[in-house]
C-alpha cells in the first residue's frame, strides 16, 4: 500500500500503534519533504498535549573519567580510541557539590553518570551521599553499567528514583557489550522499582530505516519514562568517525517519527544534543552536562559540547516550548 500522509495523521490522532513497516515508510521520508514536516507537527503536538506543553531540562554530570575497556567505537573514553589514557573521579564533596550545583539552577532530574569500570560499591555510596543533601522531591537517576536484580536493587536502595540505559545501535558490533545484558538490565531495574528512560542512540548515516523502526519499537515495548533518538557525534581521531554523521533534520524526522511510535503513556521524547529543532519537531526532553562526555574530548564539557542548563531553556524556548518547573514528571509515571 502506497504511503499516504492523510491515514498516517489521522491514525495518530487515534492513537493507533504503527507497525514496523509504517514506521520505516515514514523513516524512508525525505527529511525535507512535506510529509515529513507534517510528522514532525504531529508530533509536537503529542508531546505538547502530553505534558500540558512542559518541556524537561535535565543535568548530567561524570562522577569520572577514565579509559574504558568496553571500548564502544563512539565513545571517547574507550580504550581503542586513545582519547584519554588517565583516570580521574570526583571527590564525595565534588559529587554532592555537582549535584546541588544542578539542583540550584532548576533542572528537573539530576544524573550521576559512570563509567562501566567504576567500582559498583563506590556509585552506591555516592548515590547515597547526594541524595540525602538533595531536596527529597528532587529526581536522582543513575547511568551506570549493566546490573542483575541484585545490583538494580542496592542502587533502588541507596536513593536513585530511575535510571538511564539504552540498547544501542549494533550493540555488541560496535561496542564490547552484548544485547542481552542490556535487555536483562533493563528488566532488572524494572523489577527493583527503578523508572527507566531510553532512546534510540548513537544514530549514524550507515543505520538503515529497518534498523532504526526495529529499534524504535523495542524502546517502545517497555514502557520507559522517556524514549527518543539521538544522532553519533564525530569524536575527532577515531576511526567511527569516518562514517560520518547525520544532519539536525535528519535527526529531528527521526525524533518525531519515534514520538508518533510510543504508546502515549510514554510522555518523554529526548533528543541530544539539543538544538531547536529537534524540540519543534516534537522533542521535550533535553540535557545540561558537566565534567566528562563521552562525545567530546575535552575533560570537562561545559568547555566544550556540553550545554548548560540555560541554554537548554532558550533553545526550547525558541522552538515556542514551554518548560517544567519542578520535579520530572516523566519519571513520576509509576
Amino acid at each position: 500500500m502506497a504511503f499516504s500522509i492523510q491515514d498516517t495523521l489521522k491514525q495518530s490522532h487515534d492513537a493507533v500503534p504503527f507497525s514496523k513497516q509504517q514506521i520505516t515508510d515514514m523513516l524512508a521520508l525525505p527529511p525535507d519533504s512535506v510529509e515529513s514536516y507534517a510528522i514532525m507537527a504531529e508530533a509536537k503536538r503529542i508531546s505538547k498535549s502530553l505534558t500540558q506543553d512542559r518541556a524537561e531540562v535535565h543535568g548530567q554530570f561524570a562522577i569520572n573519567l577514565s579509559p574504558c575497556p568496553k571500548n564502544c567505537k563512539f565513545c571517547s573514553f574507550a580504550v581503542c580510541n586513545g582519547i584519554f589514557k588517565k583516570a580521574s573521579q570526583l571527590s564525595p564533596e565534588e559529587v554532592v557539590e555537582h549535584a546541588t550545583m544542578l539542583e540550584s539552577q532548576g533542572v528537573n532530574a539530576i544524573y550521576i553518570m559512570a563509567t562501566a569500570n567504576y567500582p559498583f560499591g563506590k556509585f552506591c555510596e555516592a548515590v547515597q551521599e547526594t541524595r540525602a543533601q538533595l531536596k527529597p522531591e528532587t529526581m536522582l537517576i543513575g547511568n551506570v553499567s549493566d546490573q542483575e536484580l541484585d545490583g538494580a536493587q542496592k542502587l533502588a536502595d541507596a536513593g536513585l528514583n530511575g535510571v538511564y540505559h539504552a540498547l544501542r545501535l549494533r550493540e555488541g558490533i560496535d561496542t564490547g557489550l552484548q544485547p542481552e545484558a542490556r535487555k536483562n538490565s533493563i528488566r532488572s531495574f524494572k523489577d527493583a522499582g527503578l523508572v527507566v528512560g531510553t532512546c534510540v542512540e548513537p544514530v549514524g548515516p550507515e543505520h538503515s530505516n529497518e534498523e532504526l523502526a526495529e529499534m524504535i519499537l523495542f524502546t517502545a515495548s517497555f514502557d520507559p519514562a522517556f524514549s527518543g533518538a539521538a544522532r553519533r557525534i564525530e569524536v575527532p581521531g577515531t576511526e567511527i568517525a569516518a562514517r560520518g554523521m547525520i544532519s539536525e533534520l535528519r535527526m529531528a524526522q527521526i525524533v518525531a517519527v519515534t514520538r508518533l511510535a510510543m504508546p502515549r503513556s510514554v510522555t518523554g521524547n529526548c533528543t541530544h544534543e539539543p538544538y531547536s529543532l529537534g524540540a519543534a519537531a516534537g522533542a521535550n526532553l533535553f540535557w545540561a552536562e558537566l565534567g566528562a562526555n563521552p562525545r567530546d574530548i575535552k575533560e570537562h564539557t561545559e568547555e566544550g559540547r556540553g550545554f548548560t542548563t540555560g541554554k537548554c531553556s532558550e533553545l526550547f524556548r525558541d522552538a515556542d516550548c514551554g518548560i517544567l518547573k519542578g520535579p520530572s514528571q516523566f519519571f513520576r509515571k509509576h
